[in-house]
């Protein structure tokens, strides 16, 4: 069992969620983000409700790339050992390529990819020296194909997540370390709580729910939750691109 569990961006949304059920089946957290008052809150909740486990958090701006690694050594170093880091933190903004706002999409792109690129760099730096942990990659189901508008920048970061996890995953076959890759389909959280139109959208603990028994099970990859998404995006990856624009 994964006893240490640290995960970034778990002050709302899809981190918060999946803590609150790791806490539930009794697992010691590591928690960070950048709204800490929304951390000590989280903590002191998950403690009284299970006052058997033990809970850190720490502020962390992924795109701070030196506190990335401050900040899961100290959580190792308290901890002990860091048996399974949940690369999570993330922005989903993003406009048309072209229509004057690079500045977003650029942000998008620094958090989602080369953030999350320091996380994996810490993180690994932990693993081999304990030679044993399990690195979880949220990606996105939009990973599976180029999409369009907004979509487009977010969808290429989550790509490149993916393909960064493949590539540690490839690199640790028949080692003890072991890269998973989740892939969430629409879920809602306070990124997508505006979006109106979003196909087949699960609530956020019906959503969260699917990915820690994706994450529990450990597989290298995961689309979450199974139905309709697993199916879907193995259709994703072969429909023509005039399918995929009336999906997305």
């Amino acid at each position: 069992m994964r006893k240490n569990i640290l995960i970034t961006g778990a002050s709302s949304g899809l981190g918060e969620g999946m803590a609150r059920l790791f806490a539930a089946r009794g697992r010691n957290l590591a928690l960070c983000a950048r709204r800490t008052d929304r951390l000590e809150t989280l903590r002191a909740e998950l403690l009284e409700a299970h006052p058997g486990i033990e809970i850190s958090v720490k502020a962390l701006d992924v795109n701070d790339h030196d506190q990335v690694f401050k900040v899961f050594g100290a959580f190792a170093e308290e901890f002990g050992t860091l048996d399974r880091i949940i690369v999570n933190a993330g922005l989903g903004k993003g406009q048309p390529l072209g229509t004057g706002y690079f500045y977003a999409n650029k942000q998008t792109a620094e958090t989602n990819f080369v953030a999350a690129l320091a996380q994996c760099e810490a993180a690994m730096e932990i693993f081999r020296k304990q030679n044993a942990g399990h690195l979880v990659m949220v990606s996105s189901i939009s990973a599976m194909r180029g999409m369009r508008k907004n979509l487009t920048t977010y969808a290429a970061t989550k790509a490149g997540v993916a393909s960064l996890a493949e590539g540690l995953r490839t690199e640790m076959l028949g080692k003890p370390i072991k890269v998973s890759t989740i892939f969430p389909g629409y879920i809602r959280s306070e990124m997508n709580e505006r979006v109106k139109n979003a196909p087949f959208i699960v609530d956020t603990e019906t959503g969260c729910r699917a990915m820690v028994n994706a994450i529990e099970k450990e597989r290298g990859k995961a689309s979450v939750p199974w139905w309709p998404w697993a199916p879907l995006g193995y259709a994703l990856k072969r429909m023509p691109l005039t399918w995929t624009r009336r999906l997305f």
